[in-house]
């Protein structure tokens, strides 16, 4: 396998599509450090492990010698990005957008190479545009165009209003890769529009088109939903590494696979190998843990992950944590739900009399932690190990 293959191979790993593969091949093939561009709209403050899907690989091309490019939209956070949006989202504040940016500055190098890196941001050459620039940026495409976006469309069918400024969204997003002479733009597979547009917008400009990598959506800790902070259903990249460790360890054995292909660093052959393991009769466990070391020793340190995993088995495994545990689902028609129903729902007692009453007995537990006010709630989204008296047990997913 030659040195062009192998570096393919190594972009392509966990991507949904490469736009095109024969256009990179080239672009590599010039010998010099491509430009790799991604964008993050500082929109909420904190990074988790879905945003490191996409910063894992933009790692792994710096990792190749290429220059990385993480863009903070500024400007455009300040418009709002529409994307599977079924409304106009409020835009943000400049005060809201510095704030945000720079927890991002702070958190980022926790994947990145910092002495490859270049922060930039969109408003350095987009508050330098007139009317006119803006103007002349708009007439590059028509609603037509717009309304090819499924979103957009959608919401156009459905007679929801589309804000006259959430087309320049894209068209923005699209030029940010001009200014930025993008060799290659990563993105979500939800940004794939706009990611296109970049494409497009450079040959407008007279600009080589850049080729564009879709890296998958990373489910959250319900299986179902994105991950996302708003849902609940995320693992922050700054979470302590006992409630790191804890929430991956809570996570389906089906969930697993999907974060071993996307989150881990292991090789994927290695992974294949646990697989072949798990269905000779290996206990999926075993590769979870081995996934929650990794993880909380790439964002703290590898003796955090070993005082996690101690701290792990003295409140489970030591708690005689039942191998055969059931998988649950429960629904949370308003966001959240009171555990004793929480409890009745899962079949873990007969009646949310019983519930309280084994509450106020010091009987029920989540994630190991005791229960002890019979109002407390779950939030939709969170995955938590329930356990009443000594020999209840149930994994359960409030959705």
């Amino acid at each position: 396998m030659n040195e062009m293959t192998q570096a393919l191979d190594l972009i392509k790993r966990g991507s949904d599509e490469l736009l095109i593969e024969s256009e990179l091949k080239q672009k590599l093939a010039l010998g010099r450090p491509l430009r790799i561009k991604a964008g993050f709209d500082p929109t909420a403050p904190d990074l988790h492990l879905g945003h490191t899907v996409l910063l894992n690989k933009m790692r792994q091309l710096q990792n190749l010698g290429h220059h990385a490019l993480f863009l903070i939209g500024d400007f455009t956070g300040m418009i709002g990005d529409p994307t599977g949006k079924n409304a106009t989202r409020p835009p943000l504040t400049r005060e809201q957008v510095l704030e945000n940016a720079q927890s991002y500055r702070d958190q980022v190098f926790k994947v990145l190479d910092a002495d490859k890196t270049e922060i930039v941001f969109n408003s350095t050459w987009m508050d330098k545009f007139s009317a006119v620039d803006l103007i002349r940026l708009a007439a590059t495409h028509t609603v037509a165009q717009m309304l090819e976006r499924d979103d957009f469309s959608k919401r156009y069918k459905s007679s929801q209003p589309i804000a006259i400024h959430e087309f320049i969204y894209p068209l923005v997003q699209g030029y940010d890769s001009v200014a930025l002479k993008a060799d290659l733009e990563l993105g979500g597979t939800d940004q794939k529009f706009n990611l296109l547009m970049g494409r497009e917008m450079q040959r407008h400009y007279g600009q080589p088109a850049q080729c564009i990598l879709t890296m998958p959506l990373l489910e959250g800790l319900d299986g179902v939903n994105k991950m996302s902070k708003s849902l609940g259903n995320y693992i922050g990249i700054t979470d302590a590494p006992q409630e790191m460790f804890g929430k991956l360890m809570s996570i389906s054995d089906v969930l697993m696979w999907r974060y071993l292909e996307l989150l881990s660093f292991r090789s994927s052959s290695e992974i294949a190998l646990w697989r072949m393991e798990v269905e000779g009769g290996r206990n999926p466990r075993d590769i979870k843990v081995l996934l929650a070391q990794e993880i909380v020793a790439r964002f703290h340190t590898p003796r955090d992950a070993e005082a996690a995993l101690d701290e792990f088995e003295a409140r489970f495994r030591r708690g005689a944590l039942p191998d055969d545990m059931p998988e649950i689902s429960v629904a949370a028609p308003d966001g959240r739900i009171f555990v004793p129903q929480l409890l009745k729902s899962a079949d873990l007692v007969g009646s949310t009399s019983e519930a309280i009453r084994m509450i106020q007995q010091g009987a029920v537990k989540l994630d190991g932690e005791r229960v002890n006010d019979k109002g407390d709630m779950v939030e939709a989204g969170r995955v938590v190990v329930a356990q009443v008296g000594k020999r209840k047990f149930a994994r359960i997913t409030v959705l």
